[in-house]
């Protein structure tokens, strides 16, 4: 799948099986979840929704907003101190799944720190942003805000989402809640171990999931933030289900 310059390599179910997904535990074990480092609890306050501002140069290609239903994938990796080190967005069309631009931010001082995937965090044919993190973010929002995007997708997207206060304002949607339960993914097996909601028991990260889906064993996760981003929207795309459907998968209702 090429985007941005990466080569990345009607059922009906009633409102108590609706909640009781969106209800579920979330999972704790290490290999049931996308990001393998210590995930933070610190909470700040609500962020003003973010307003357009010029926008600084970078991996951008811009797509009429009134033409282009639009929605962002973001995956982060994070140091050492459990601090965003790196922040990877695939822009997809809502109609079609497909990633039709990235976006590629180093935070500076944090990247400084080190962490487990240091060494891939160049491992892209994408040029990042070198920048503080208050530089970057501010961009980000400037580029949301330009193509009209307000609804973000990722993988485990707590753990995004609680570490990026500042995008709090935007509707986030976990990819995981959808992939890993036999309801929605047609390609877990059948002798697959499942909770009684269907979800599976374990090994449903990026990974596991995306050899489901493609029926390969040679993919792998790069653990670089934008290579990440486009490979989860790549689950998305493999999934083929309405965008609707992740409305169960929302995290900050």
């Amino acid at each position: 799948m090429e985007c941005g310059g990466l080569y990345i390599m009607g059922y009906n179910k009633s409102l108590d099986f609706l909640n009781m997904i969106r209800n579920g535990a979330e999972p704790t074990k290490n290999n049931e979840a996308h990001k393998t480092q210590a995930q933070s609890t610190t909470t700040k306050s609500e962020p003003e929704k973010p307003q357009p501002r010029p926008t600084a140069p970078g991996n951008t290609a811009h797509h009429d907003a009134a033409t282009t239903n639009l929605f962002a994938v973001i995956d982060t990796e994070t140091n050492w101190n459990d601090q965003v080190m790196s922040l990877g967005v695939a822009i997809a069309d809502q109609n079609t799944l497909k990633c039709l631009d990235t976006r590629y931010y180093i935070f500076e001082q944090e990247a400084r720190v080190g962490g487990m995937y240091s060494n891939v965090m160049h491992s892209c044919d994408v040029k990042p942003i070198m920048a503080t993190r208050q530089q970057a973010m501010q961009d980000l929002a400037s580029y949301l805000a330009d193509q009209s995007i307000t609804d973000i997708y990722a993988y485990n997207a707590k753990f995004d989402y609680s570490h990026l206060p500042e995008l709090k304002a935007y509707n986030w949607f976990d990819i995981m809640r959808i992939a890993a339960y036999r309801q929605f993914n047609k390609a877990i097996p059948d002798s697959a171990a499942c909770c009684k909601t269907g979800r599976l028991k374990s090994n449903y990260g990026v990974e596991p999931i995306t050899r489901m889906l493609t029926g390969s064993s040679r993919y792998f996760e790069v653990h670089n933030a934008v290579a990440d981003a486009v490979d989860e929207l790549r689950i998305i795309e493999l999934l083929d289900l309405p965008l609707d459907t992740y409305e169960i998968a929302k995290i900050n209702n």
